[in-house]
């Protein structure tokens, strides 16, 4: 970046239900990863023509510090990090306004929450659709060309989150068991992120109904033979996240079925991690782990055919209908903020748009440095299948006569976070059962 002032806005607090009740501070991940404060009410700017720094923000006054006690002044916090210029947000606004009088460019990465929006649309004189006209496209590229190669520090910080998040998951595979409810098990994961100083980097996803692919509902009692999707991960103080999925039996082992699949979804994870190294895009990392997902399930009989051809016509969709993985760092959906158009594809490569393919968040040529996640899996949808079998779609490739045998199977998903170093990957965190050994061994 060469010219212009760039605009890092940090986060307000957020009302929960009335002003004062506040959701779980989040300050913006790109402020963070620059200025490193974690305070609510920031702005900084980057004036690029006249070589400067500002962080904005206004003073507590003696209302807030009696209810937030003394806390450093806004120049000292800038000092803190290495910017010398401070001021209220009077004087961002003034300074916004000269530059829009000077010519002088004024560059935006793209605002998520409603209240930053709204400031922006009010300081620079705009409706909130005008704003666009603001957003940087060379510095959102400019952003991303730094945030998504992981330096040292960040990957200590990395290892921790996934090492606490395995914690998680080993609590939910010791643990389950017939007769409990899933906000139990949920309740002893995100209390183990809570225990290590952090918090959850998502709401946790805990079901017995794996197939909902964002399954939220933690309300079902657990049954005999049923299988425990688990989807969780710790953020750690300093906002590094973690994200693994283990899928666990109800009870001492998986029914006959439900192993088969799963050693189908291992065996395609495998093969994916086997395949990570600089230089092979993520989305032929994708397609290998389909086709390796069909030669499984052509095995037992639910697909049938070539399983390339089938995968380059998407009957893997219907098993498989999200993406391999994501870019993962300070959000667990690495810089989604800034478009999946640029962090996970590039200007050469564009994002699909057909159904399975558009939900393929990471596709770009793999460098070393970045993090990421693996994460195949088997979701048998019942309404799905109807609607693909009502005109026998891909009747060529899938065995829907047999699937009916499946059709309250549920869904399987295993994922581990990984970074590409100069020759493959490395898993990130500390070691967290997976195979059949493994798992039944942990399950005692």
């Amino acid at each position: 970046m060469q010219n212009g002032l760039l605009v890092f806005m940090g986060n307000e607090e957020s009302s929960m239900n009335y002003r004062d009740n506040w959701y779980p501070f989040r300050q913006d991940s790109t402020f963070l990863y620059y200025f490193g404060l974690d305070i609510s009410g920031l702005v900084a700017v980057i004036d690029l023509d006249n070589n400067k720094e500002i962080i904005f923000g206004n003073e507590l006054s003696i209302d807030d510090i009696i209810w937030t006690g003394p806390q450093p002044g806004l120049q000292e916090l800038a000092q803190a990090v290495g910017v010398q210029k401070s001021g209220p947000v009077t004087q961002l606004v003034i300074l916004l306004q000269q530059a829009q009088k000077s010519g002088q460019s004024i560059q935006l990465l793209p605002p998520y929450r409603p209240e930053n929006k709204i400031k922006l649309s009010a300081w620079l004189n705009t409706t909130l659709p005008g704003i666009e006209q603001f957003i940087s496209v060379p510095f959102i590229k400019a952003v991303i060309s730094q945030r998504e190669i992981k330096e040292a520090i960040e990957l200590e910080e990395m290892h921790k989150a996934c090492s606490i998040s395995a914690d998680m998951h080993l609590a939910v595979i010791q643990n389950a068991k017939p007769g409990m409810k899933e906000y139990e098990l949920a309740a002893m994961a995100e209390s183990i992120a809570m225990s290590h100083w952090g918090r959850v980097s998502y709401p946790t996803i805990l079901s017995v109904n794996g197939q909902v692919l964002h399954n939220h509902y933690h309300g079902n009692t657990i049954q005999d033979a049923q299988m425990i999707l688990c989807d969780a991960g710790a953020e750690t103080n300093r906002h590094y996240a973690g994200d693994l999925t283990r899928t666990t039996p109800s009870g001492k082992r998986f029914t006959g079925k439900q192993e088969e699949l799963y050693t189908i979804v291992l065996d395609a994870m495998d093969h994916a991690v086997s395949l990570l190294k600089p230089g092979i895009t993520f989305r032929e990392v994708h397609t290998q782990a389909c086709i390796r997902l069909l030669s499984g399930l052509k095995q037992v009989g639910l697909v049938k055919g070539d399983p390339e051809e089938a995968v380059a016509n998407d009957a893997h969709t219907l098993f498989f209908q999200c993406g391999l993985g994501h870019m993962i760092g300070l959000d667990v959906h690495d810089m989604e903020d800034l478009g999946e158009e640029y962090v996970g594809y590039s200007d050469i490569l564009k994002k699909g748009t057909s159904f399975g393919w558009k939900s393929l968040r990471l596709g770009k040529t793999l460098q070393a440095g970045f993090t990421l996640t693996v994460e195949p899996g088997i979701y048998i949808i019942p309404e799905l299948i109807d609607k693909w079998k009502a005109v026998n779609k891909l009747g060529d490739f899938i065995n829907y006569e047999l699937l009916e045998d499946y059709r309250h199977f549920g869904g399987i998903r295993i994922e581990d976070n990984y970074v590409i170093n100069g020759t493959g990957s490395e898993k990130l965190g500390k070691h967290l059962p997976k195979t059949l050994d493994d798992l039944y061994a942990a399950r005692g």
